[in-house]
């Protein structure tokens, strides 16, 4: 055995330690970048996604024949695990930008769990069984990987992922990339105007994809980059055991936010019932949010906004010339307004929205330049390495201005074949089925290999980035803990108005 496997042996008895370890202190720590799921704790409420396609109506637009066919959905978070429910064909990999890339059997591998859970919220579909559907089974996912098991991810690859999607939204023809689902915040408090994690999910925007994120599960101030007004930010529902509208309420965890800037729309997010995968960290973490071999229960932000990314795909079907400003407005105005919502909060009524005419509206005002600093886009997320933080105006391969960063996001030139901004990433994704999962474009991603390269060559304030892994040093010291983001004052810029 090689040192290399050697480490990464070590790494992955590592994480299952930690997973056992932290299940104590996830619930009451404050994590403040992570996917927003607020706990996995199962509620006697519980919801199936049955009962989320019922209260959406997904399921009558569905008899209509409105379930995302030839819609392309992007989700950039942990991988998506080949579990039954999520390999009958719609389901493909993009680049692994994580930092288990470098280890040849995590790569592209859901170690923690939780991108299988939006996946199926998202776009699962059993091809007998039970049944199973996600609130857009016909649609096209494609999954990036950004987040490793320990949670470790740093701004910058957020950022390398939605340029990647921003470029590469067209390759297939039949599924463009239309809806870019990211259940991820930090706490940096930089205004949206100069935040870069901004201005890539603006440069989205702008190319045409409607940016669904999480509102954070802090119960008070909305995260980045859920405050920018580009895009759109899901707060979380709670159903209280109905599928009726009328008894729902605001899920206590969400971030609601202040005006102007609140949730767009609120879905359900509480006790949601999707896919498990097996052996994961949130798995070990959490045996009692088990539902039989196959279920898992989570509640938070991400799973409302994985409810809102398949419902944005059901109407881009119905309507695909919609613009993301004319789709966010549709949405948002098909439902009911939900209980305890402070400033007029609507939920998704999909019979209603695919049957009446959408509504059209374009935002004015400012957009981003993207030209802030790196370093306060992170907020207090940083990962370390034997104790040295990943800090500056930097990835892990050295020096990032955001300035010459966000020119070249803005060109659609961030990408050169398998490199980012010089950065040599990982390109495999594409390369025919990778653990039963379909290949997106029946084509192979051409460039270089991150996981070819040792992170031993790359030294860095006297550190040594090895292959052995990352942790993240987070307030509690818990690693995408399966509670809330952190809080963070919205800087507010002059956005504009709703035209309509």
């Amino acid at each position: 055995m090689t040192a290399q496997r050697a480490r990464a042996r070590r790494y992955v008895a590592a994480v299952a330690v930690t997973a056992a370890a932290t299940v104590a202190t996830t619930l009451t720590g404050t994590a403040p970048a992570q996917a927003a799921s607020a706990d996995y704790s199962f509620n006697a409420a519980g919801a199936s996604l049955t009962d989320v396609r019922r209260i959406t109506r997904a399921d009558v637009a569905a008899e209509r024949g409105y379930t995302g066919k030839g819609i392309g959905i992007a989700l950039i978070d942990t991988g998506v695990a080949p579990v039954e429910g999520l390999t009958s064909g719609n389901v493909s990999n993009g680049p692994d930008l994580s930092f288990e890339s470098q280890v040849a059997n995590l790569r592209w591998r859901d170690t923690y769990g939780h991108g299988t859970h939006m996946a199926g919220i998202i776009a699962g579909r059993d091809s007998a069984r039970s049944g199973f559907k996600g609130m857009a089974p016909d649609a096209k996912l494609l999954s990036l990987k950004v987040g490793a098991a320990t949670g470790a991810v740093d701004v910058t690859q957020v950022m390398a992922a939605v340029d990647w999607v921003v470029e590469h939204r067209n390759d297939d023809p039949r599924n463009p990339i239309r809806v870019l689902n990211l259940s991820y915040g930090t706490d940096g408090v930089t205004s949206w105007t100069k935040n870069p994690l901004s201005h890539a999910v603006q440069n989205a925007y702008r190319a045409g994809i409607a940016v669904v994120v999480s509102s954070g599960n802090t119960g008070g101030a909305i995260t980045n980059p859920a405050f920018d007004p580009y895009v759109i930010t899901v707060g979380a529902t709670d159903m209280r055991g109905t599928t009726a509208y009328a008894d729902d309420q605001v899920a206590s965890f969400t971030s609601v936010g202040a005006a102007p800037r609140v949730p767009d729309l609120f879905t359900p997010g509480r006790s949601i019932v999707s896919l498990r995968v097996p052996g994961s960290m949130a798995d070990a973490g959490y045996p009692s949010a088990r539902v039989g071999d196959r279920y898992f229960v989570g509640s938070g932000t991400s799973q409302a906004t994985a409810v809102a990314t398949g419902a944005a795909a059901v109407l881009l079907q119905r309507y695909p010339w919609l613009t993301p400003d004319s789709l966010k407005c549709s949405l948002r105005e098909s439902g009911p307004y939900v209980g305890g919502a402070t400033s007029g909060g609507r939920m998704i009524d999909l019979d209603r929205a695919t049957t009446k005419l959408p509504t059209l509206c374009r935002l004015v005002g400012p957009q981003s330049t993207g030209t802030g600093s790196i370093q306060e886009a992170r907020g207090t997320s940083i990962v370390t390495l034997d104790g040295v933080p990943l800090v500056g105006e930097r990835d892990i391969f050295g020096p990032l201005r955001s300035a010459t960063w966000a020119g070249a996001s803005t060109a659609q030139r961030a990408w050169q074949g398998g490199e980012w901004m010089g950065r040599p990433m990982t390109g495999t994704g594409w390369a025919g089925a990778q653990y039963g999962q379909a290949n997106w474009a029946a084509r192979s991603w051409s460039g270089k290999n991150w996981a070819g390269r040792s992170w031993s060559d790359i030294d860095w304030d006297g550190a040594t980035w090895t292959s052995r892994g990352w942790s993240n040093t987070l307030v509690d010291g818990v690693p995408w803990s399966n509670r809330s983001w952190s809080g963070v004052s919205w800087q507010h810029g002059a956005d504009g108005a709703w035209m309509k």
